[in-house]
């Protein structure tokens, strides 16, 4: 055990004088354990840069209270420490589970309704087009190269954000960052946890983005909409969910550079970063994109 994993079981009350097993557990930029029925999670190098960890822990207290998340034991916003309670038999999602794994993506529209709809309020206000300036500003001050053309496309971006924001929906409690392995499935209930980057925002934000992480196919997107609405989107939903696709890829193709920036060895971020980016740029480029701008624009 290193000293700095020592360090962290003595901060936290619910783990001080643990002496069982530890489970290196996933994760791309933090470090995750399982200690018996806790789950601890100690934050990754450069994190404090683009993730206050005060909003995390309110987040993750109200995530809990609306029934989607694990309990909250213990959250430092100081150094970052966070301890859950671990879900037993649950597994960690990945998009090969979500094909597998029957129902799963209408279990996460269901748990993405269940908090969308409780009434929590996140301190965080999660704008995609400010964070890109924000991350923008962090990579000017690091030696890392954008992929060639992308202040072209964030130009071209201006008329989705100006068709969403002239049809603006209610803001809602939302994770913000649905990555598969953000969310952990018992076959009957589906779990979401991980809220650095958790924020009121447009809800549907959080259905394109796992369709998105999940590599979904027209299927698993139709299962996932349907649990969500309740039945058929609407045209301007569908669009919104497909606007967002793109969305995404645009913010996390420079988040992927600022992991690339503080040497995470998580992944390769510049292929990661690369290959975000090409498929956003594939997606607004193509006639069905221009229609789901038209649909919302039309609403």
């Amino acid at each position: 055990m290193t000293d700095k994993l020592r360090a962290a079981l003595a901060a936290v009350p619910v783990l001080a004088g643990y002496e069982g097993p530890l489970e290196r557990l996933g994760g791309l930029t933090n470090r995750v354990y399982r200690a018996g029925d806790v789950c601890l999670r100690i934050p990754g190098k450069g994190t404090e840069e683009y993730i206050n960890r005060a909003n995390e822990a309110v987040a993750a207290r109200e995530a809990a209270k609306a029934g989607v998340s694990p309990e909250v034991l213990h959250a430092d916003p100081a150094s970052g420490l966070m301890a859950t309670r671990f879900i037993a038999d649950a597994e960690t999602m990945s998009p090969e589970k979500f094909k597998a794994r029957p129902g799963s993506p209408a279990r996460a529209g269901q748990a993405f309704r269940k908090l969308h709809s409780s009434g929590a309020v996140f301190p965080f206000r999660f704008e995609p087009f400010a964070m890109i300036d924000d991350y923008l500003k962090v990579l000017s001050t690091k030696d890392v190269a954008l992929p060639a053309g992308y202040h072209d496309v964030v130009r071209e971006a201006g008329a989705v954000r100006a068709a969403l924001a002239a049809h603006a929906i209610p803001l809602t409690a939302c994770h913000c960052d649905p990555l598969c392995e953000n969310f952990l499935d018992t076959g009957e209930r589906m779990w979401i946890v991980d809220w650095e980057y958790s924020g009121m925002n447009d809800p549907l934000w959080d259905l394109g983005d796992l369709s998105v992480e999940g590599k979904f196919d027209e299927g698993q997107d139709e299962e996932l909409m349907r649990a969500y609405f309740g039945g058929e989107a609407r045209p301007v939903e569908r669009g919104r969910v497909v606007i967002y696709k793109a969305m995404c890829d645009l913010l996390w193709t420079l988040w992927g550079l600022i992991q690339l920036a503080n040497d995470n060895p998580a992944d390769d971020f510049r292929a990661y970063a690369d290959g975000r980016f090409g498929r956003c740029k594939a997606l607004m480029e193509t006639a069905e994109f221009s229609r789901h701008i038209a649909a919302v624009r039309a609403s």
